[in-house]
């Protein structure tokens, strides 16, 4: 099968993005991975496709597939970029538009600057909505927010980490560190990824405050690795970060790739808006083999 793409990046997060606006392609499990696959396919930390418009007052539907071929339910760095690619490809001439996601509707608008926001609608705290198990558990209370020890496999005498926990759409967990720099994130990325008391697995967030409106982030992204950058993983980590109360409430974000600003009220009825850049890099046309394992 030979299909086009446009590969565009979001303060570094990359993705592969396919227009079935005019008709499905089809791809299984197994050819999403290959698109993702950075030595025989494209490279992408997650595949974004665009399709047409579910329902009225929906202006598209959005389909996210991590870099293991598993669909989720949000990207916040890809809504700005699938935001830039319908405009810049014609399919709306809106600077703001409705998007359908696995987990609600989205709302990106482009800025005159060039950079994207997104209405990325509001946090959820709730345990069994992230979803978390906190059976047993006691948490500790800072500001209206709370932290849960977790103890790690294969760490049995090592003090538990302490994380807040939050949804965006898709499962966080983010912990307070003294140094990104330094934080463990490959060695205990994957053990909170795939910890049992994330039913769904989860992104393990890594937050360094510098002061209440600038932090440092990594991000060790469910069914892909830790990434240059993650928009719902900024998202959460400023919103848990407001409830501890250490964040006002307009954060630079700093990440590895780029710089987002996220803004929260800190008010549970109120959306999180995230702004950053959106750019493509380069447009393709790649052949797929039929049968994949």
């Amino acid at each position: 099968m030979q299909i086009r793409f446009t590969k565009m990046q979001g303060a570094g997060n990359d993705f592969v993005v396919l227009d079935e606006t005019q008709g499905r392609l089809g791809l299984s499990t197994a050819q999403y991975r290959f698109l993702a696959d950075r030595h025989f396919g494209v490279g992408a930390d997650q595949i974004l496709t665009v399709r047409p418009s579910p329902g009225d007052g929906i202006d598209f539907e959005y389909v996210i597939h991590n870099a293991d071929g598993g669909e989720v339910e949000q990207c916040g760095n890809g809504a700005r970029c699938f935001a830039r690619f319908v405009h810049d490809k014609g399919l709306t001439g809106r600077d703001t538009i409705r998007v359908q996601t696995r987990s609600g509707v989205i709302a990106p608008r482009l800025t005159a600057d060039g950079r994207v926001t997104v209405d990325m609608g509001r946090p959820e705290f709730d345990p069994a909505k992230v979803p978390f198990d906190p059976a047993g558990l006691t948490p500790v209370d800072q500001g209206s927010g709370q932290k849960w020890p977790l103890s790690l496999d294969g760490q049995a005498q090592a003090a538990p980490v302490f994380v807040a926990v939050a949804s965006m759409g898709n499962p966080h967990a983010v912990q307070l560190v003294d140094n990104v720099d330094t934080a463990p994130v490959a060695q205990t990325g994957p053990l909170i990824e795939h910890h049992a008391r994330f039913p769904q697995r989860v992104n393990a967030g890594y937050l360094q405050v510098v002061d209440r409106s600038h932090v440092r982030l990594r991000v060790f992204e469910r069914g892909v690795g830790e990434t240059l950058a993650c928009g719902t993983g900024a998202c959460a980590a400023v919103a848990s970060g407001i409830r501890l109360g250490l964040l006002d409430a307009e954060v630079q974000v700093e990440t590895r790739g780029g710089t987002l600003t996220i803004a929260w009220s800190g008010q549970a009825a109120d959306s999180v808006f995230m702004t950053g850049p959106a750019t493509t890099v380069f447009e393709g046309q790649i052949d797929i083999p039929d049968t994949l394992l």
